[in-house]
């Protein structure tokens, strides 16, 4: 197998603020005047302004859908990231209102590691994950000793696990938080390799027998989970992916428009179209029942 390394980047930003006058008092004093209101302005505007961390399609297309339904005085900005750990450190850092790219278990990890206070306020979707492979067509052609490509993160890598748990390959423990250390029973004593998430691809690419994937990351080598040799089969949307905000944040009239503008009838509706191609289940109710 391929090692490989993801480079990550932290946001900055800077603001400079500038001001001068002359003349006479009163000439100063309207000055004064004229530029406090301007501060207040740019201020009040900055405020309406609610940025969204994401990172990849469908998550982004989701926060495009949400800032073009919600509410004045309020929009909603994009900023686009390039990896799994910058929109957490976006938001931690107050570089973004909120981040949409990750299912509880992640951001409770993210928040341990980093003595992090992000909450998760809003459940919108629940991917449509499961296992790959390059050669077998069922589970039954899996054979024995084959290799395993599961995601490197605890969570995804807990959530791969009760996959293969649920149809039998193996036994782990009914706990959220599970890794290879807690298998109990390997009846096809399957081999695994952990691979970051982004790098899923590259291992299916490779060969390796079983590959777990999602389907935004698997549809970039043209598969769906149509092609899934088995999928996910839970129902209790533990992995949903929510919407997510610092503690501090979450009860404040910004966030309460964002969170109406992502469970909008729009953005069910987007949900809709794409459960029915089979990539995944709206985690919150239709508006319009």
């Amino acid at each position: 197998m391929k090692k490989w390394q993801l480079f990550t980047g932290v946001f900055t930003t800077a603001m400079l603020l500038a001001a001068c006058g002359n003349g006479n008092e009163a000439t100063e004093a309207s000055s004064t005047a004229s530029s406090s209101e301007s501060v207040t302005e740019t201020a009040s505007s900055e405020d309406t302004v609610i940025k969204v961390a994401s990172h990849t399609t469908p998550m982004t297309d989701i926060v495009e859908i949400a800032a073009s339904v919600v509410e004045e005085p309020y929009t909603i900005e994009l900023v686009e990231v390039s990896d799994n750990i910058q929109y957490n450190e976006a938001v931690f850092n107050d570089e973004a209102d909120a981040n949409f790219a990750q299912h509880e278990p992640f951001m409770q990890v993210f928040n341990e590691e980093r003595g992090a206070d992000l909450v998760a306020i809003q459940p919108i979707y629940n991917a449509v994950v499961g296992f790959y492979a390059p050669e077998y067509e069922t589970i039954d052609d899996i054979e024995d000793g084959a290799e395993v490509a599961i995601p490197s993160d605890a969570t995804n890598e807990a959530r791969a696990l009760h996959i293969l748990d649920a149809q039998g390959l193996i036994d782990v423990p009914d706990e959220t938080f599970v890794t290879v250390d807690d298998i109990t029973s390997n009846t096809k004593n399957l081999t695994f390799t952990s691979v970051d998430l982004l790098n899923l691809n590259a291992a299916y690419q490779d060969g390796v027998d079983l590959v777990f994937n999602y389907p935004t990351y698997i549809a970039e080598i043209d598969l769906t989970p149509a092609d899934a040799i088995f999928l996910e089969e839970d129902d209790t949307n533990r992995f949903a992916v929510q919407l997510v905000t610092r503690e501090g944040n979450a009860d404040s009239e910004k966030i309460q428009a964002l969170q109406k503008a992502f469970t909008s009838q729009e953005v069910y509706d987007f949900l809709e179209e794409l459960a029915a191609k089979g990539h995944l289940a709206p985690a919150f109710e239709d508006p319009s029942k």
